[in-house]
């Protein structure tokens, strides 16, 4: 096994853990069998082992303090990597939306000379909303995330907009780190016109394709997809500065778009057998309107239709009595008489029982009449 030793604080110089150097025996081996004689370089920096500290922080502080800076280091000097201490590199900007343009170019600085100690200046709010306008993320939430990039050995807080005299001499800079483009001012058409003349700057190379300013359009091109999104996750409606019939909209729109997800990761989870429902769907729904014409084609239909026609006719308007029927009623009338039900009373005609009453007494004879006494 590797015998591992912490790092020691008298390695730090400048800002940088001295790398050590890591030898094995020809006594180690490991699961492949003996290890040769290897040397292992393990660079170790402070930016990779904990956030940039700020300018006016003691780390910084005691950095700066051990700095020798009345020996200046020429580009020569940096670029052949014989200056006797780290090159320190200062690179400014707004750093809006931190993402990966801002890392590539702070990465070319840090790598810009063989020991790099680089110093970040980023701008407040107040400076950057009077020179480009406002900011998505605040002057702190800015300054947090680039002291966690791992490039990054310093931060300046509330940077100038154009760097003069004084402030390279309060931090020891060296070089000037920035893209080539010039930046103009009050009082000049490139604030870095003077650092070039006097060849202390090195130019970095942008990101081609990805920018705070394109983050910004993309996110207002998809502004509703990103608003019923957040709504989904629990923002409210004054949190997202949006009315409350646009909320509930919104809302609305989330539980389609749910439905059409549900559905789609249905017919996807159903995979290659939704092919084969289908035809056996279509093959079924074939079968059954041949089997419904097969029963009821055309010539069965007409006739179910005149057979209940016919009866449907004669439940709603029934056939009336003969006209030389004795009744002349219906032929309810005449199963009530049949049946020995007791007839029903009319309002126009009174009670037909009266009539049927002195029809049968007529008929009853003086014989008929003896007969009962006789068997009484």
């Amino acid at each position: 096994m590797l015998d591992i030793q912490s790092n020691s604080s008298s390695e730090l110089r400048n800002g940088n853990i001295m790398s050590r150097k890591r030898t094995r025996s020809h006594s180690e081996t490991d699961s492949f069998g003996p290890i040769t004689d290897m040397q292992y370089v393990q660079p170790i920096t402070a930016s990779t082992c904990a956030e940039a500290p700020f300018s006016d922080e003691p780390t910084a502080e005691r950095n700066r303090a051990l700095c020798d800076y009345t020996e200046r280091i020429t580009y020569d000097m940096a670029r052949s990597g014989n200056a006797p201490r780290p090159v320190r590199v200062y690179s400014d900007g707004i750093y809006d939306l931190f993402h990966q343009g801002h890392a590539r170019q702070l990465m070319q600085a840090k790598n810009i000379f063989p020991n790099v100690y680089l110093i970040v200046g980023i701008c407040s709010d107040k400076l950057t909303h009077s020179k480009k306008g406002r900011t998505v993320m605040t002057e702190a939430e800015r300054y947090e995330a680039v002291r966690h990039c791992r490039y990054v050995d310093e931060i300046v807080r509330d940077a100038p907009w154009e760097v003069d005299e004084a402030f390279m001499e309060k931090h020891k800079i060296d070089f000037i780190a920035h893209d080539d483009i010039p930046y103009g001012a009050a009082d000049t058409n490139d604030v870095y016109a003077k650092w070039k003349s006097k060849g202390m700057f090195v130019a970095t190379e942008r990101t081609e394709g990805v920018s705070t300013s394109d983050i910004v359009a993309r996110i207002v091109r998809d502004y509703d997809i990103y608003v019923r999104r957040n709504l989904a996750r629990g923002y409210s409606a004054k949190d997202l500065n949006i009315s409350y019939l646009s909320e509930k909209k919104i809302r609305f729109q989330n539980k389609i778009h749910d439905l059409k997800d549900k559905g789609k990761r249905v017919m996807d989870s159903i995979g290659e057998r939704k092919d084969d429902m289908i035809a056996k769907w279509e093959e079924k729904s074939r079968e059954f309107i041949e089997n419904f014409l097969l029963l009821f084609g055309k010539d069965r239909l007409s006739n179910i239709w005149h057979e209940s026609k016919d009866k449907i006719l004669n439940a709603l308007s029934p056939p009336g009595s003969p006209p030389g029927s004795p009744t002349n009623g219906s032929s309810y009338d005449l199963f009530e008489e049949a049946e020995g039900v007791p007839p029903r009373k009319t309002p126009r005609y009174g009670s037909r029982s009266s009539s049927r009453i002195n029809l049968h007494l007529e008929d009853y004879s003086d014989e008929e009449d003896s007969f009962a006494s006789a068997h009484s």
